[in-house]
């Protein structure tokens, strides 16, 4: 079949949602002819990869409105109202395309964010909208836990989305899609007001075989201390203040607590951290290369990721493909994520009954090396199960047919 790919986002060797859109650009053209409709900004990445490496079935179209080619760095602002722009422009570069071409379906895979339209769905051919996500918000109760910047950016991104929910093309992206995928069922039930009518859970991220298996062969440390780690972006919806804080409650002495990333965030946990008194046992890292921070995975027990509105993400795959069991909140895209057979889910009601939980589920998996083995192994097996490229690329290659031939 000839299949049209919406991948705003699109660039090999990374994650997140550059690294989505490049996935499911390579598994669609494993099986159809596919175009991509990208940003000009990813053109040398992609036509590097594509030199080293020829795929006869992929075909990139670059789009780039006034020729805006930055990768808007800390400047929402200027990415959003990019990102319309983007949209409209693709749709009347697909709507060329369609009448060369005659597509067989459209989608749209980047943004994974549900409040903003998607104009390939215009097309008179069958879409398919995301996996999108996005709906998730931090618990009001938790709120009183961050900054006045923090906040104000919380109140922003909920204004931002009921504005996107309010657009008539995001409702009527909602309305044509013939199925949509979400994160987790708070986008669900979002996309559901907007119109949508086949909404189906999936996440949106993966991993390759490769990654998997590199993963996998990081051993578990035999020897002490037992070590606790997190992976991400120091931010107020990241959680970390909870987790440091269920750290100094567990008062385990013979473990150590590790966080890597950085952000705005930091001065405070690090302040925290020495009020606390465990500066002893908490190191952060900073921003390490992706392999030093794998590295990093490898020298450590159990995975902590305590976000508050994540919509998926790699860090819990990650830390479940190299058999850590994960703590986590029961929020989000960790909650769809991780099982009880994977890690163990904290409820996230208000954030002392969640600081107790964490600390709980810590101090239970640290004394407790069988437990971690179990874990362990049951992570390896779902990512292996459910997390695989390969096995998405499958999944949205059968898809595709049954809904060209109408079923």
């Amino acid at each position: 079949m000839k299949i049209l790919l919406s991948c705003f986002a699109c660039e090999p060797g990374l994650g997140s949602e550059e690294g989505v859109g490049w996935n499911m650009a390579l598994q669609t053209a494993k099986y159809n002819q596919t175009w991509v409709l990208t940003r000009t900004f990813y053109r040398d990445a992609i036509e590097a990869e594509i030199c080293k490496n020829p795929i006869p079935n992929l075909h990139f179209v670059y789009i780039e409105p006034l020729n805006w080619k930055e990768n808007f760095k800390g400047r929402q602002g200027g990415l959003q109202l990019h990102y319309y722009l983007w949209q409209i422009l693709a749709y009347m570069k697909a709507r060329s395309l369609h009448r060369q071409i005659g597509f067989d379906l459209a989608r749209h895979v980047t943004y994974v964010k549900f409040w903003s339209p998607s104009f390939i769905s215009l097309l008179p051919i069958p879409f398919i909208w995301g996996p999108v996500g996005g709906g998730e918000a931090a618990p009001k109760p938790f709120w009183r836990d961050f900054s006045l910047k923090a906040k104000i950016y919380e109140i922003a991104r909920d204004f931002g989305q009921r504005m996107g929910e309010s657009d008539p093309f995001t409702r009527m992206t909602a309305r044509r899609s013939v199925v949509t995928f979400v994160t987790t069922e708070d986008t669900a039930k979002r996309v559901r007001q907007l119109g949508a009518k086949n909404v189906q859970i999936l996440s949106e991220a993966g991993l390759s075989k490769e990654e998997i298996a590199t993963l996998a062969e990081y051993p578990i440390p035999t020897n002490q201390p037992i070590r606790l780690i997190s992976m991400g972006r120091l931010l107020h919806w990241k959680g970390y203040h909870l987790s440091v804080r269920a750290f100094a409650k567990a008062n385990l002495p013979d473990a150590e607590y590790w966080l890597l990333g950085d952000g705005p965030e930091r001065p405070r946990l690090q302040a925290m951290i020495k009020e606390l008194g465990v500066a002893a046992r908490v190191k952060l890292w900073g921003r390490l290369p992706r392999q030093e921070t794998l590295q990093k995975l490898g020298q450590s027990h159990i995975l902590v990721h305590p976000s508050l509105h994540d919509s998926g993400g790699w860090t819990c795959l990650e830390g479940m493909a190299a058999g850590r069991p994960v703590i986590c909140l029961d929020l989000g895209g960790p909650a769809t994520q991780v099982t009880e057979e994977t890690g163990i889910k904290v409820p996230a009601m208000e954030p002392e009954a969640a600081v107790s939980g964490l600390a709980e589920a810590m101090v239970r998996l640290a004394s407790d090396a069988e437990l971690r083995a179990r874990m362990g192994e049951a992570g390896k097996k779902r990512v292996r199960e459910f997390y695989d490229w390969d096995i998405k690329g499958k999944f949205f290659a059968q898809l595709y047919e049954e809904i060209a031939a109408g079923k």
